[in-house]
C-alpha cells in the first residue's frame, strides 16, 4: 500500500466528502471537517496544492482508525 506522494488537498478533501465528512469552515488556507459520528471527528485539512509526507500518512491513518475502514481501502479512494 502506497500513498501518492503528489496528493492535492482538493482530491483528499473530495474523499473525505464522500466517507461523510463536511467543511464547516475554514480559516486561511486550512479547512476545518467535521464527520457527525459516532464517535465524532473533526479534522483539519491544509488547503495546499501538495501535502507534506507527514500529512499524507497521518490523515488516512487517523480517518480509517476513526471510520472503522482499512486503510487500503481509504488509499484505493485516493
Amino acid at each position: 500500500m502506497k500513498i501518492p506522494r503528489d496528493l492535492e488537498a482538493s482530491r483528499l478533501i473530495g474523499v473525505l466528502q464522500r466517507l461523510g465528512y463536511v467543511i464547516v469552515r475554514q480559516s486561511g488556507s486550512h479547512i476545518r471537517m467535521f464527520h457527525a459520528g459516532p464517535p465524532p471527528h473533526h479534522l483539519t485539512v491544509p488547503n495546499h496544492s501538495t501535502l507534506k509526507v507527514g500529512l499524507l500518512q497521518a490523515l488516512p491513518k487517523e480517518v480509517a482508525e476513526r471510520q472503522g475502514i482499512p486503510l487500503e481501502r481509504l488509499v484505493e479512494m485516493l
